[in-house]
């Protein structure tokens, strides 16, 4: 069994590198700044911003926010500055933090999204785009995401207008979430992240209203955990694009069992907002986790899920 120490945590989604596969997910860390008094950045294998569209958003009416038993609602409708004052004010910080930075983007229509990956290309600090194509809270917000044909071609316009990694964020709100993936490995996606947040709400009965401004939200995480683990499995048996697993993580166990199932890399998301040091943490237990299986990197433990055999 090798020693934790000499375990290589590295790992290639596609053309993209990272130092290890602990990400933080978007929409979770704002624009890094306000985690930087709790995180040490360069540790992380990646930072997702808040993600950022090509025209300035105000968002949903609120509420916007909504704690569940096991996770929360969210509609916060993609409220950001719009790229040109994302590139301006936030990520020349981000430039500078010292780990890998994934922008997450969202367009209207397929010229926004092709727009907006090639401006982003162009920027120092940008280490790949993520193409939010699975935001439940926008009108428009799951189009590219629910239709494989209309996916395919969106990843492949974006992968030609930038040399820059593309990832793909994917919705758990379709009946095959495998068919919409192989729509993005056809387009020539470097990565698929799943899944996004799970359609949901909550009421106030005794008002017999919504809680949520926008009515329907996003659910996330401990709650999703088994369907993210479900859509990675399938996913995994589907494609051969490496996979990044977001839904509920938290602990070293969740990240195991991300990577078991399928996933070369995770997104911790959630948990972000009552623990800020959970990936730090996770990153601290991941080489003692891998050796107890006798792996000496992280490929090694992608996607080995035993099944039992069959009847």
């Amino acid at each position: 069994m090798p020693a934790s120490a000499a375990i290589d945590l590295s790992v290639a989604l596609g053309r993209l590198r990272l130092p290890n596969p602990v990400l933080v997910a978007s929409g979770t860390f704002g624009y890094a700044r306000e985690m930087a008094p709790f995180v040490d950045l360069t540790r992380l294998g990646g930072i997702l911003p808040k993600t950022v569209t090509r025209q300035p958003r105000q968002g949903n009416a609120p509420w916007r926010t909504i704690e569940t038993p096991a996770g929360m609602l969210n509609s916060i409708g993609l409220d950001n500055d719009g790229i040109e004052a994302f590139a301006a004010n936030h990520l020349p910080y981000l430039a500078t933090v010292g780990c890998p930075i994934i922008v997450s983007i969202a367009g209207r229509d397929e010229a926004e999204f092709v727009e907006m990956s090639a401006l982003l290309g162009e920027q120092p600090g940008v280490a790949a785009i993520e193409l939010n194509i699975s935001c439940p809270n926008v009108s428009g917000g799951v189009d590219f995401g629910t239709n494989a044909p209309m996916c395919e071609s969106l990843v492949r316009a974006c992968r030609a207008a930038t040399t820059t990694p593309i990832l793909a964020k994917l919705t758990p709100n379709v009946t095959s979430v495998a068919e919409i993936a192989k729509g993005a490995e056809a387009g020539g996606a470097d990565a698929i992240s799943l899944i996004n947040t799970c359609q949901g709400m909550a009421i106030d009965w005794r008002r017999r209203r919504p809680l949520l401004g926008n009515v329907i939200g996003g659910l996330s995480g401990p709650a999703i955990k088994p369907i993210a683990l479900r859509c990675v499995y399938q996913v995994a048996q589907a494609v051969k694009t490496p996979l990044v697993g977001i839904g509920g993580i938290a602990t070293i166990d969740d990240v195991m069992e991300f990577l078991v199932a399928g996933a070369s890399a995770v997104q911790l998301g959630t948990v972000n907002f009552y623990n800020p040091t959970a990936a730090t943490t996770v990153l601290d237990a991941l080489p003692g986790a891998l050796a107890e299986l006798g792996a000496g990197c992280v490929a090694d433990v992608a996607g080995t899920l035993q099944l039992p055999p069959r009847a």
